[in-house]
């Protein structure tokens, strides 16, 4: 049995709809679907009564409630005070977040961080986007950082979680130049010439953002998908060498740009071949962690400052 399971369930006794608790689960109605099933074989019992709706819970699914709400709470209680003891005495706050953020973003706004706040005891931990999401709902890390649009929402509890917006981004195709300067690639492309493509691989959050961008153009698209990878940094590397176009964070390739190796195929970043984002933090609430640490509490108050907001802190 996986604890995973146990929070799948408290989740579905909590919202009483598989899909919703699907979404906040950051996995497939199926794949959750899945996970309900496997703890009812390893409970012996059913747990859920199917034949309603909204979802209900049977008797044996009540107890069970019950109890896990009380284990997982103890489970938590007890990872919080390990981790204190492995950083006792250095205060290391720990960051969870997507690979492209961990290579563009991060650098840049630790190092103006430092400057406004003070020293800051960090440590990264890249992922993809729901692993890293994932790793703020279990309590591995202290703070997610995460891109958001209104479309491609991360389905975070506000009662959980608090947010603040650290930054803006916006992700555009960018090519290699011609030897005019120029991009070598023009969108739309055309039925009997097809763009070279280079894709975000399926479930990559930004190619998500990718397909919402196409879908918005409101012309006939014309690409030839021949490559594809999970990373913006991976996908740069290839339009630098002039294999097709990407879209890409314009974090990622602003030195590029700035040097003449890439160029955007749309003009001022406008619409409709651009997706603005948010670059936004996550915390636990206070509530749903068993100690708050006081430097995390100081960094959290100097980013609600920042960006405006009252700390709560």
């Amino acid at each position: 049995m996986e604890t995973k399971w146990l929070e799948d369930f408290v989740s579905l006794a909590e919202t009483r709809s598989f899909s919703r608790s699907a979404q906040l689960r950051h996995v497939t109605q199926p794949a959750f679907s899945r996970r309900i099933q496997s703890l009812e074989a390893w409970a012996g019992v059913d747990l859920v009564d199917r034949s309603s709706y909204p979802t209900t819970l049977t008797p044996a699914g009540q107890t069970l409630y019950a109890q896990a709400l009380e284990l997982l709470q103890s489970l938590q209680g007890t990872r919080a005070m390990l981790r204190t003891h492995v950083s006792a005495g250095h205060d290391v706050i720990e960051f969870a977040m997507p690979h492209t953020l961990a290579f563009t973003f991060f650098p840049g706004w630790m190092a103006g961080l430092r400057e406004r706040f003070g020293p800051v005891r960090s440590r990264l931990m890249a992922f993809n986007v729901h692993d890293a999401v994932m790793r703020l709902v279990e309590g591995g890390c202290d703070v997610l950082i995460a891109y958001h649009h209104p479309a491609l929402p991360l389905q975070l509890d506000p009662e959980r979680y608090d947010m603040l917006v650290l930054g803006q981004e916006t992700l555009a195709p960018y090519a290699q130049p011609g030897a005019d300067g120029q991009p070598r690639y023009r969108l739309p492309g055309a039925t009997a010439q097809p763009l070279p493509f280079l894709a975000y691989a399926p479930g990559a959050y930004l190619g998500t953002a990718t397909e919402a961008i196409l879908r918005q153009a409101g012309v006939p698209i014309h690409l030839d998908r021949v490559y594809e990878t999970d990373m913006a940094e991976g996908l740069k590397l290839m339009a630098l060498q002039g294999h097709g176009l990407a879209f890409l964070p314009s974090s990622a390739v602003r030195k590029e740009v700035a040097q003449g190796l890439l160029v955007p195929l749309a003009p001022a970043h406008e619409p409709p071949w651009c997706l603005p984002l948010e670059i936004r933090a996550y915390r636990a609430r206070v509530g749903q962690r068993p100690s708050p640490r006081r430097d995390l509490q100081a960094l959290w108050a100097h980013l609600a400052a920042d960006a405006g907001v009252p700390s709560q802190a």
